[in-house]
């Protein structure tokens, strides 16, 4: 686990753009696993500027979605098809049969939870995953206690993951009870992880992350088995990391064929 800590989110940001931006111009066919929320939305912006002004060409990438609300149909303003067609698959050239989301509407989730995970065999597996973390330390909608070893399901959220996520939808509407989720087994067969956190309200969540013990209770913890994770977070996000002296050292002090471009 590489832990690059940032002034601000605005830098993290474009660097963890830069590493997506170097996977798609050296495997023009690269499969990713992408997030959804807030926290992403300085990465896909840049995305954005590397595809209009330097011609970044996604038409032969493949994406798949980490989650979506159960009950909730692409249209809806709160689903995460809707957030991703708009921050994202919008602004660049990704080919729709390309771009896979969980179905919130499906009938027979089970078989479509399979059939998500066939896909993306199918695909080859995922070479860089796009990754954020709750308050509460979930993954994904991997709430705490999951299995470490599970795969694309049906999860219920915590009252707090529900709380935390009001916000995105209209006032007085009733924020899903349940999502189809990647497991975190799945996103840990990723080739390649990059993680965002920002913002003093996940300081304590990714001290956990990255410097506790692996445990169900942390689900994000489980990152520190991947091989090749790359954590971006801003200053107030590192605020409680106890190594973060050590972090800053190693990072400006890479040789130069490990640094990030920018």
């Amino acid at each position: 686990m590489e832990i690059i800590i940032q002034p601000d989110q605005e830098h993290a940001s474009r660097l963890a753009a830069c590493v997506v931006a170097a996977l798609v111009r050296r495997k023009p066919d690269a499969v990713l696993g992408l997030a959804t929320g807030s926290t992403p939305l300085g990465l896909y912006r840049e995305l954005v500027r590397f595809h209009r002004e330097e011609g970044l060409d996604f038409s032969r990438v493949t994406t798949f979605n980490l989650d979506e609300y159960v009950g909730l149909g692409p249209d809806h303003p709160a689903s995460y098809h809707m957030f991703m067609f708009e921050h994202l698959f919008k602004r660049l050239n990704i080919p729709r049969e390309n771009i896979h989301i969980p179905d919130g509407l499906a009938s027979d989730i089970p078989a479509h939870c399979a059939a998500y995970e066939q896909a993306i065999r199918d695909a080859g597996g995922i070479d860089m995953q796009v990754l954020g973390i709750g308050t509460d330390g979930h993954l994904g909608f991997n709430e705490p206690t999951s299995s470490l070893a599970s795969r694309t399901r049906i999860k219920t959220l915590t009252p707090q993951t529900r709380a935390d996520n009001a916000p995105f939808f209209r006032p007085g509407e009733d924020v899903p009870h349940h999502v189809i989720t990647m497991g975190i087994g799945t996103i840990m067969e990723s080739r390649e992880a990059l993680f965002l956190a920002f913002g003093d309200r996940k300081a304590q969540a990714v001290s956990e992350m990255v410097e506790g013990p692996v445990t169900a209770y942390m689900p994000a913890s489980a990152l520190q088995a991947h091989p090749a994770c790359k954590v971006f977070i801003d200053e107030p996000a590192a605020r409680r990391l106890k190594k973060a002296d050590y972090y800053r050292w190693v990072y400006e002090n890479k040789p130069d064929w490990q640094r990030i471009t920018l």
